[in-house]
């Protein structure tokens, strides 16, 4: 296995297509949207040009399911199109730091085993022959899964993750592991990088996810899985200016997963397009007897759903709760957003949120006790190991006494049921993802202890804060949140609204999503990488 380590690659016995020939023009130009058909079978792999025309933008900046369609077409040869991310990793990722390990050998060794099956005939779907990553929380068998912490920098997994195994069963390609911040939380250890904002060099890239979130934006994969504990897919989705779905609690297996929080972690990806998203959770979701938290609900044919359109679809929508000291200009496209899908058919319905004060501390309280016990194998007894901010926080849910705990978990029941009572009334709730567009944020806070980080981003946001008070609530309930990109400030920087949805409500969420991105071109923009 020749894997190579923090974002470097190294050449391997398969990575041979800068000394290859190349054949005409391929992909020098997509007319009407489409490429010019070059042959019904692949000839021996070449080096792929990343040109497209100007209505697509470049190769790796296109949907996975537009480039889904050319795979399976045959007019791009999965391994060609491996070899060119692959290479644009190599080129670029030294700078993005969005990958901590490149698993070069496996991708193209899936890449070749992908198109003989195309070119006999086995086509699996939208996902075969596709170059894809996920967050180094989930298992790989004989490759590191770190999560972040330096105490599991040398573990390697037996076997794979229940979700890495459906997206190989698939037929996706697994171009490597994505960086995150320690154990999941918000701060990173010394010893690994952080990933770095594609917008911009001193901006967050968001929560625990923050790989995830800067590979998909940088057009470093197709798509990719983060997780979710209090906001990990949807913050790295909005500072990064892409989707991110976060399922209901149980949709998707955590078996594999490392965890932060039991009751509290999800599994979701993170793409280019609503369509995308749809087209990963379908992959991934469904019972898996490892996980016995795993739900047995049937998976829906999330595609099925997303040509419906929304007329009399009804959203809710409290613009206290989703506009008052939220960005002025976050808000008002937030509003736009509202407008347009009434414009599209859908009914905004006037609704209350439940008060949630107390939710932002209990999940604080909750979360830092199960992490403990999550940790409990290394912490304390490997505690010097541990960052500052991740320390502290282990540190004070172990100072947690059973008579917090106890309350915290009713003030959860309580906003729980009132939250799921309102959902129920609506097919979705719109709201933000964030209070802000994504903000500057120093490396050294970011390195730093829980209130090196907390004074640092509050400086940051003119005390407005990171926004957990809209994503704090879906974990807690268990429900549902898809993020989308909404517009973008006059700085360039992206603006992102957030859909919230009743328990298995993922088809309709993508459903309203869809419409909407149909409707605008805020997810065709890229960063300038």
């Amino acid at each position: 296995m020749n894997t190579s380590q923090n974002g470097k690659n190294t050449d391997s016995s398969g990575r041979d297509s800068r000394g290859r020939q190349s054949r005409r023009e391929f992909l020098a130009m997509l007319g009407g949207g489409m490429v010019a058909s070059l042959h019904t079978a692949y000839s021996t792999p070449s080096k792929l040009s990343p040109a497209v025309n100007a209505d697509r933008g470049p190769l790796h900046f296109l949907s996975l399911t537009d480039v889904a369609r050319l795979v399976e077409s045959r007019e791009i040869s999965p391994v060609e199109l491996t070899q060119m991310m692959l290479d644009r990793i190599d080129a670029k990722d030294s700078r993005l730091h969005s990958y901590t390990t490149v698993m070069a050998d496996q991708a193209l060794a899936a890449a070749r085993a992908a198109e003989g099956e195309i070119q006999s005939g086995g086509y699996r779907g939208p996902l075969h022959g596709v170059p894809i990553a996920v967050k180094d929380l989930c298992y790989t068998k004989g490759v590191r899964t770190m999560g972040g912490l330096k105490v599991l920098s040398d573990f390697v997994p037996e076997f794979d993750a229940t979700v890495v195994s459906k997206l190989e069963a698939a037929g996706a390609v697994l171009l490597g592991k994505l960086n995150l911040t320690e154990g999941a939380m918000a701060g990173y250890h010394r010893d690994f990088d952080i990933p770095v904002n594609p917008w911009g060099e001193e901006l967050w890239a968001g929560m625990s996810s923050s790989g995830p979130g800067v590979a998909t934006a940088a057009g470093l994969c197709f798509a990719s899985l983060g997780t979710d504990t209090g906001g990990s897919i949807r913050f790295p989705a909005m500072a990064n200016g892409i989707v991110g779905l976060k399922p209901t609690y149980g949709r998707v297996s955590r078996y594999g997963v490392l965890p932060l929080a039991e009751s509290l972690d999800h599994v979701g990806p993170m793409t280019r397009s609503v369509r995308d998203a749809a087209i990963i959770l379908e992959a991934i979701a469904g019972f898996d007897p490892n996980d016995p938290t795993s739900l047995k609900d049937p998976v829906p044919n999330m595609l099925e759903e997303l040509g419906q359109g929304i007329k009399g679809v009804r959203i809710g929508f409290d613009r206290v709760f989703a506009l008052d000291g939220v960005e002025p200009g976050l808000a008002a496209a937030i509003e736009t957003a509202v407008e347009s899908l009434e414009r599209l058919g859908a009914e905004i319905v006037d609704v209350k949120v439940p008060d949630v004060i107390e939710v932002q501390s209990a999940w604080v309280f909750i979360c830092a006790a199960e992490a403990v016990e999550s940790h409990r194998a290394n912490y304390p007894a490997r505690a010097d190991e541990y960052g500052a901010y991740f320390h502290d926080f282990l540190d004070f849910g172990a100072d947690l006494s059973e008579e917090d705990l106890e309350y915290m978990r009713g003030v959860r029941t309580e906003f729980t049921n009132k939250f799921t009572a309102l959902l129920s009334n609506v097919d979705a709730v719109a709201i933000p993802a964030s209070v802000d567009v994504p903000f500057a944020l120093s490396q050294q806070a970011q390195y730093g202890s829980m209130p090196d980080f907390g004074t640092a981003v509050a400086e940051s946001t003119k005390s407005r804060g990171i926004g957990t008070e809209f994503t704090y609530p879906l974990d807690f309930a268990g429900t549902p949140g898809l993020a989308l990109p909404c517009g973008f400030s006059d700085e360039g920087l992206p603006y992102t609204m957030q859909l919230a949805g009743s328990h298995l409500s993922e088809a309709m969420l993508c459903r309203i999503g869809h419409a909407y991105e149909e409707s605008t071109e805020w997810h065709r923009r890229h960063p300038p990488v």
